[in-house]
């Protein structure tokens, strides 16, 4: 029986599109059975319309605090009965009572080696620091702002050349492979939050996350 997806968008849904390919493949655990995005104009959209899936509007304009519009999220989620919710590019500071209603279950992708740079811009200060590499983390949410326990890393190199532009390109790429392969991975149960620790197949993994990438 497959796994229940469901997916918050804002914007283009480039990741969303990868988890929908990765589910049409044989064998694939989970299933995205809905759409959510605070943007009704959001191209994602059209992608989950044109694969069938169901989808949600709930726009943050409609609401008075932000603390109003997470408990009206937590009831269009519930709706959907997800056994995984996935964050890909939903331009929302989550509340602590919606993280609390998913804990364990709610994934986020960002464009850093986590703990490195935090929020917003991460290109650019990656390149304004002089490092030799960047990367992408996808992680478990928690109240804290990017600092749930990274579950998997991937790292691309920085030439002398680069501007943010080409390290975003370049991180996209890995977007792509790796959060298909950490949503497969919770689907079958094999990654597990425990606390500020990730356990994979039952061992805990590094903070940086799981070691290597099948």
């Amino acid at each position: 029986m497959s796994s229940r997806i469901v997916v918050l968008i804002s914007g283009g849904g480039t990741n969303l599109q990868a988890i929908i390919d990765a589910c049409k493949t044989e064998g694939y655990p989970g299933k995205v059975v809905g759409v959510i995005s605070n943007i009704p104009t959001a191209y994602g959209l059209t992608r989950a319309k044109e694969a069938n899936i169901e989808t949600s509007i709930l726009s943050h304009k409609d609401f008075d605090s932000r603390e109003a519009y997470d408990l009206s999220l937590i009831k269009v989620v519930e709706q959907y009965n997800a056994d995984v919710i996935v964050l890909a590019g939903f331009m929302r500071i989550l509340t602590p009572p919606f993280v609390q209603s998913f804990q364990g279950k709610l994934l986020n992708i960002h464009p850093s080696l986590l703990p490195k740079y935090q929020g917003l811009n991460t290109h650019q200060r990656a390149i304004d620091a002089g490092d030799s590499e960047h990367g992408v983390s996808v992680h478990y949410v928690t109240e804290e702002l990017d600092g749930g326990p990274v579950i998997l890393q991937a790292k691309v190199p920085i030439f002398p050349e680069d501007n943010a532009d080409d390290l975003a390109s370049r991180i996209h790429e890995q977007e792509h492979r790796i959060y298909p392969l950490v949503v497969k991975w919770c689907c079958l149960q094999r990654v597990v939050m425990q606390g500020d620790n990730v356990l994979f197949d039952g061992e805990l993994i590094p903070t940086s996350g799981y070691a290597s990438e099948e």
